[in-house]
């Protein structure tokens, strides 16, 4: 019921503890005015699709980052704005909900009133169902004291959300015109923000007075490239998680016999496995783009799990825990395959009951080896990017069945003497993503808020909130905004036979890195936490004392600040213009055309499509 949204909440003790703590702000976010800079104009990360996005996004590609600066700061060519009048914002929830999702618009809230007391910041009402609706309501203190470091979006709500087809962006654009908007801020990850990409430059060719500004919020944390380091949500959903799962592992300790296999939700990529197994030291995880780069099959990670469970008991350990990313039943080759076949036919028509009549010969044989539950959840309809319903689709059960049929296999075989295998399934996800916000995303989140205000007074149209050096103190944060098609890529990719490829520019999910810090942490650690059992508890969410300020393993072991290092160049490069000048030594001017050669050379040869890794 829309009459539901947005009244007070009944809050515990500790919720309403929660809403008195008031997030801290970067320096650069402080004050009455808005400082920014803005550097060279972005390219595409990705060459090869350049040309591609560019005519896509005629009006909003090629746009410069933007920074915002501190009051201290000395930039002679940072723009102070001083001068803000009342503006009308619509903000609106996208996607799943993340944890740390309300704090995003009580920081947009705070710096409207901030930077003048008369703007106005509406709501709407069920997500993109909300907006195409113009169904709206107005942010007020009273209506956010309840709402303040809560977790959930049921401030507004959030309907199965996309702006994508015509009849979509139209009613988008319909409702920013008779709302009188300055500014839509839409709140999603991957997908919401290449839709938010699309709208600014529909707005943009219409002659809309409306700027779109998105905001990085995504429990999966895949909305990663060079500008954005983190998701609000992922630092509270992986810590929720990790406690769970060392829970589980304390459980599989004292018990001794069961294997604990516990499917964890993140969509296609397995960011959060990765996390939570660094933090929680589980015996062994899966993830998704290991088995993509090895094309390994059912087969093969039947028999790797088989391997360890044999090797574990070896050392008379009966007992295990094995993490597994929602995503990793599409990453098995002969399993997507045969999902594309199945989506294909759903699209076509078919019907669930006589799509295994009409599978290709090897797909019908695939679908018929699988146990009875698992095909049932293959047949459920796509979702609206053509990906399965990860979160529906039971792997851990269809490995852990999988598994047990090997085990018995090599006990009549004489190939294993251990005792019987036995394994207990969960999936988690649902549980963390209600949670109330991490201490991290409490300040991050509040801080994008703010940063999609200084945007809207900017006077920016398709750019995205971002913050990086989060690995350091909040007053170390480097706050700033990048153009949204500077984070998109074109992947290329044809469906049927004989289909032509195309390319669609897009913000695509980020992937795990397996040449990363991270993994290679994973990696050094795999043989330890398989054999040892040196399991961690991180505990319960800290908000206080130790442990509140502990961030994603993740976020800190990469080397990142890509931001703060595109300053870093531009100051050396400032130094050269400064020091070659017409009047500097000939030896200097030599020294530095040799210099700026073989520098230019390199790049150019790391910036080819060939080297691209694409």
């Amino acid at each position: 019921m829309d009459s539901d949204f947005g009244v007070p909440r009944e809050l515990s003790h500790l919720q309403k503890l929660r809403s008195q703590y008031q997030p801290e702000l970067p320096p650069c976010l402080q004050g009455k005015s808005v400082r920014v800079e803005f550097s060279d104009a972005t390219a595409s990360a990705d060459p090869s699709g350049a040309h591609t996005i560019s005519r896509s996004f005629p009006h909003t590609y090629g746009q410069p980052l933007a920074h915002f600066l501190r009051a201290t700061a000395k930039v002679p060519d940072a723009q102070i704005i001083t001068e803000q009048p009342a503006v009308r914002v619509g903000v609106v929830f996208c996607g799943r909900q993340s944890p740390g999702g309300h704090n995003v618009i009580w920081g947009l809230h705070n710096a409207l009133k901030t930077h003048n007391s008369s703007s106005t910041l509406l709501g709407f009402l069920g997500g993109s169902e909300g907006l195409f609706a113009q169904k709206t309501l107005e942010i007020t203190d009273d209506i956010l004291a309840t709402y303040k470091n809560q977790g959930g979006y049921d401030l507004l709500g959030r309907t199965k959300d996309q702006i994508r087809t015509t009849e979509q962006v139209n009613a988008a654009l319909a409702a920013c015109k008779a709302l009188k908007l300055d500014s839509l801020v839409i709140i999603g990850g991957v997908t919401s923000n290449t839709d938010a990409a699309q709208l600014a430059e529909t707005f943009a060719e219409a002659k809309c007075p409306t700027k779109v500004v998105g905001v990085p919020v995504t429990l999966n944390g895949d909305l990663r490239n060079q500008f954005v380091e983190a998701n609000v949500g992922f630092d509270t959903i992986c810590k929720v998680n990790s406690q769970l799962i060392s829970n589980v592992c304390t459980d599989a300790l004292s018990a001794e016999k069961y294997y604990y296999f516990i499917r964890l939700m993140g969509r296609k990529a397995s960011h959060v496995a990765l996390e939570c197994t660094l933090q929680s030291h589980p015996n062994m995880v899966i993830l998704g783009e290991e088995v993509a780069a090895s094309k390994l099959t059912l087969f093969d990670l039947t028999k790797q799990l088989c391997d360890a469970v044999q090797a574990r008991a070896e050392q008379d350990k009966y007992h295990g825990v094995i993490l597994l990313p929602e995503g990793l039943i599409e990453s098995i080759p002969e399993v997507y395959a045969l999902l594309q076949e199945i989506h294909g036919l759903l699209r076509e028509g078919y019907s669930v009951d006589n799509i295994s009549s009409q599978l290709s010969p090897w797909a019908s044989a695939l679908f018929e080896f699988l146990p009875p539950f698992i095909r049932k959840q293959l047949l459920l309809n796509p979702e609206s990017d053509d990906s399965a319903q990860l979160s529906q689709i039971e792997t851990e059960k269809l490995l852990a069945h999988l598994v047990e049929e090997e085990m018995n296999k090599r006990t009549k075989e004489g190939t294993y003497k251990g005792k019987k295998f036995n394994a207990i399934c969960h999936f988690f996800g649902y549980q963390a993503r209600g949670s109330l916000p991490s201490k991290f995303d409490c300040d991050f989140a509040y801080v994008l808020g703010h940063i999609a205000y200084h945007i809207l007074a900017a006077g920016l149209n398709g750019y995205l909130a971002t913050v990086t050096n989060l690995k350091n103190p909040v007053n170390k944060w480097r706050c700033g905004a990048a153009p949204i098609t500077a984070m998109m890529t074109v992947k290329r990719y044809g469906s049927g036979p004989g289909a032509a490829f195309k390319g669609k520019p897009a913000v695509h999910p980020a992937t795990v890195d397996l040449k990363g810090k991270a993994y290679e942490l994973l990696s050094q650690n795999a043989t330890k936490f398989l054999l040892e059992d040196i399991y961690r508890n991180p505990g319960p969410l800290q908000f206080d004392g130790p442990g509140a300020d502990a961030k994603a393993v993740t976020l800190c072991v990469e080397d990142q600040d890509y931001m703060g290092r595109i300053k870093e160049l531009q100051v050396y490069l400032d130094k050269v213009r400064t020091i070659v000048k017409p009047g500097c030594s000939q030896d200097v001017l030599k020294a530095a055309l040799s210099a700026m050669a073989a520098v230019t050379n390199i790049l150019s040869v790391m910036s080819s499509p060939a080297n691209s890794g694409l």
